[in-house]
């Protein structure tokens, strides 16, 4: 069965977002530079778009956040990095490319 369009992006912008925390110094940052990162990458969302993908994120081990006022400020964990790098599969994650 194939994957749904939108659950196809869903999927992209959790890696994206799990890929852009891998290239953060300290593998830190804040929903809002996020939010203008993925717009880079093709994804236009809302800051709390973003924000509900980070707690999803969260969820699955992924990262941490702390909520600093009017942003969260994510930290990709081991499996976090992990998965970004293509190192395990997670549901709902896309897999990189080779």
């Amino acid at each position: 069965m194939k994957t749904p369009y939108a659950e196809y992006l869903r999927q992209d912008i959790r890696l994206v977002i799990l890929r852009l925390l891998a290239e953060m110094t300290a593998y830190r940052a804040n929903s809002s530079v996020l939010t203008m990162a993925l717009d880079n990458y093709g994804h236009t969302l809302s800051r709390d778009q973003v924000k509900t993908e980070l707690h999803w994120l969260l969820e699955q081990g992924a990262l941490t956040l702390d909520d600093v006022g009017p942003v969260l400020v994510a930290t990709l964990t081991e499996r976090g990095q992990d998965i970004a790098a293509g190192r395990v599969r997670a549901p709902g994650i896309k897999r990189p490319g080779a």
